[in-house]
């Protein structure tokens, strides 16, 4: 794995600087909260996944302009805001392994940062005077938003089924990477059929990446993923691996697992009492199946573009996507 990381890493250097430059500078001329608060959660360890996402669809699809690093941070902006105002939601305690914004500048001053972040996004898509690179942030604005909204409604439900959680995670994680490739491939004003290829790579991505998250709320090392391990659980979210385990688990351990989901007070002992049955009962290996699943389709949608460094990349990104570890 980190053979694959320290590849992908060398070939997008350049790319992953440029784009911390335009990230900075897009901020400078305002507020000093607004730059405290939004540096605090940008710079505190993202990998940059989603701008270079962007940046990388548009070289594939034949982007020579300068304007691609730019119009990339759209893509960190909007993942920020949906972090600082998650953060609230959820009542978490730590990110990135910081604490969370609002424990430190408040909650008014962080909704509203994430406000202006969103704000902001659209104001630098609209330089572009692209019609549809606007409309495709507006709608992913909303969708993500929607998400948000339909997770929150759901949180504690022992009901919540495969299909809903697919719902979730397609409106809240895959819809902005997939905007990110689609808005990439539209840019460099590519045809339509590598416009369509861009955006489904990005669709099945950014749902390969999420389940990848989900999994490593059960498995990584706190250390390593930067927040509480078996956050989730503690929130009342019912993520696959979860999911799948009570779908096939007896009554009585079907109960035990029940008991876990939104027990603020999980001890490491119950995590792990809970991991091994969610392990027991096939959680863990179908939610690796389904993102590999995943995985594959996002790495066919790349067969319709000519062989080059960017198309190799992408093929690279997504086979990371399931041996991260945070």
């Amino acid at each position: 794995m980190r053979g694959l990381k320290e590849r992908i890493l060398a070939s997008v250097r350049q790319d992953l600087d440029d784009i911390e430059l335009a990230l900075a500078e897009n901020l400078k001329p305002f507020l000093p909260l607004v730059s405290h608060v939004a540096r605090y959660i940008m710079f505190g360890g993202g990998k940059r996944i989603r701008p270079l996402l962007m940046v990388l669809s548009a070289r594939l699809c034949g982007y020579g302009g300068g304007y691609d690093k730019t119009l990339s941070v759209v893509f960190e902006y909007l993942h920020a805001a949906t972090l600082l105002h998650d953060d609230l939601v959820d009542g978490a305690d730590v990110r990135r392994g910081n604490p969370v914004a609002h424990s430190i500048w408040g909650n008014p001053a962080t909704v509203l940062v994430g406000d202006f972040l969103l704000a902001r996004s659209i104001a630098i898509a609209a330089e572009t005077d692209s019609v549809p690179i606007i409309d495709v942030l507006a709608r992913t604005t909303a969708t993500m938003s929607e998400g948000e909204i339909f997770q929150l409604i759901h949180r504690g439900d022992l009901a919540v089924d495969e299909k809903a959680y697919m719902e979730i995670i397609e409106r809240k994680t895959a819809c902005l990477i997939q905007a990110a490739c689609q808005v990439g491939a539209l840019l460099a004003e590519a045809p339509d059929e590598h416009v369509q290829a861009m955006s489904d790579y990005g669709h099945h991505l950014g749902i390969a990446f999420q389940m990848a998250d989900d999994l490593l709320d059960y498995t990584a090392d706190a250390g390593e993923l930067g927040k509480a391990v078996g956050a989730d659980l503690r929130e009342g979210k019912l993520t696959l691996p979860m999911i799948h385990a009570l779908g096939h688990a007896g009554e009585d351990d079907r109960r035990r697992l029940e008991a876990v989901i939104g027990n603020k007070d999980l001890t490491a002992t119950d995590l792990e009492a809970a991991l091994g049955l969610i392990t027991e009962y096939g959680g863990i290996d179908y939610t690796k199946d389904r993102a590999r699943e995943h995985i594959g389709q996002a790495k066919k949608n790349l067969a319709v573009f000519s062989a080059s460094n960017a198309r190799t990349i992408l093929q690279q990104l997504a086979d990371y996507v399931l041996l991260r570890k945070t």
